[in-house]
């Protein structure tokens, strides 16, 4: 039976794509999971995977093309097989959902919560999403009648599908708040207001760079950040680093960002609350934790994302990392190198910084700024001495956790960091 394959979701507030360039030809044969096409959001070029396996039959998007997500960009199917109607998929899921409207309200009520796999593998499986958003009838209605935009809700149903009552809790959300995501676009300069003449050079931004301004913005402007700073001696972690590294080869060695974030994933083991997100009327919190660490690109910055790292090795937390950085600053980054982070490390270290604070990158619910660890004067046991200290800043989101919570965070990753050993089991 054919199938379409279609523009998958590859970050949170991904909402289209270009279509770059196709890797193979009406009439050949594709395999599940084969690439078959390069796409460039706002964060990377990636390699689309054909979510479905069998001949290429038809290409519904063509190179260039900006393509909503979820929208069909081709079919495969077996050879031969009668395609007719097929290119309208949208349109006909559109109808599917035309029920009677107490039909469909019972069936949204009887719909199962889905296990967290389940879920997962629902969001990854191709199906056609109606404008990008997965949604049940009943919302998608709501949703029409009271002008709200779906695409800014966060959907409890299973693979995160948008429910009835999903639609009501953004409606009630406090004034202020839908004021200010209303006016975080305005808060962008426009070109007039900017001096220009033959002094100046203007630059057009990226798409990279518009998305990180338009996420920066909306953070900032809707999320109540707050901060909390430790110093952490970090003389007995870089001797464990050093120890590490003269046992392996030179294409293995651990960073010292890879025992940061080993340190942060125990931590947040230690302090769940920190690993949620705000969704309105109730807290999610993320059973997994993946931390993700920013990566300085050509254009601007993303998040790379390596997943169960509080269970994860050194070794497989330094290779993962490696490999995705690698990729990252190449521009051969994959889908799954930038989805799933549940908290975020920032590492300036290397740029001899002594300090600063990140903006958290919602939805998650906070970000651990690292500066550089120094050679300064310390006072151990009434004697000036020389010691490695590390400040670290964790921005929080205030409608997830307190001050109380974050600075006990930052305790435990300071405990973490000055036992190293602690790393290793």
């Amino acid at each position: 039976m054919a199938e379409f394959i279609v523009m998958p979701k590859l970050g949170f507030d991904m909402r289209e794509a270009e279509l770059v360039s196709w890797l193979k030809e009406e009439g050949d044969n594709v395999e599940k999971g084969e690439i078959v096409a390069e796409i460039e959001s706002d964060k990377a070029t990636l390699e689309l995977e054909a979510q479905a396996g069998g001949m290429l039959l038809k290409k519904l998007e063509q190179e260039g093309a900006i393509v909503p997500v979820g929208a069909n960009i081709a079919i495969v199917g077996e050879e031969g097989e009668d395609i007719s109607g097929m290119e309208d998929g949208a349109a006909a899921a559109e109808e599917e959902g035309a029920g009677a409207p107490e039909a469909e309200e019972k069936a949204e009520e009887a719909e199962p919560e889905a296990a967290p796999e389940e879920a997962a593998a629902e969001a990854a499986v191709g199906e056609e999403f109606p404008g990008g958003v997965k949604a049940t009838p009943v919302a998608r209605r709501m949703a029409s009648e009271h002008d709200v935009d779906l695409k800014a809700i966060s959907g409890s149903g299973p693979g995160g599908r948008v429910r009835k009552a999903d639609v009501e809790a953004y409606m009630e959300r406090e004034p202020e708040v839908e004021e200010a995501v209303e006016r975080a676009p305005a808060v962008e300069f426009e070109p007039t207001a900017v001096p220009t003449g033959p002094d100046t050079t203007e630059i057009p931004t990226s798409r990279m760079r518009q998305a990180i301004g338009r996420r920066m913005v909306e953070s900032k402007t809707t999320v109540p950040h707050f901060y909390v700073t430790s110093e952490v001696a970090m003389d007995k972690a870089l001797a464990l680093r050093k120890e590490i590294n003269a046992m392996l080869p030179e294409e293995e060695k651990v960073t010292v960002n890879d025992l940061i974030v080993k340190a942060a994933a125990l931590a947040l083991r230690e302090v769940p609350n920190i690993n949620s997100s705000f969704a309105g009327d109730k807290l999610v919190r993320h059973e997994r934790i993946n931390v993700g660490t920013a990566v300085a690109v050509e254009g601007g910055l993303l998040t790379v994302v390596q997943k169960d790292t509080d269970s994860s090795t050194l070794s497989k937390i330094a290779a993962d990392n490696k490999e995705m950085i690698e990729r990252a600053r190449s521009g051969k980054i994959r889908p799954d190198d930038v989805q799933g982070a549940t908290f975020t490390v920032s590492n300036l270290g290397a740029f001899d910084v002594e300090n600063f604070i990140a903006i958290i990158n919602p939805p998650e619910a906070a970000i651990l700024a690292v500066s550089t660890a120094r050679q300064v004067p310390v006072v151990e046991d009434g004697e000036i001495t020389v010691g490695s200290r590390m400040k670290a800043t964790i921005s929080a989101d205030h409608r997830v956790t307190d001050g109380a919570e974050a600075a006990r965070y930052m305790q435990t990753f300071k405990s973490i960091l000055e036992e190293p050993m602690r790393l290793l089991v």
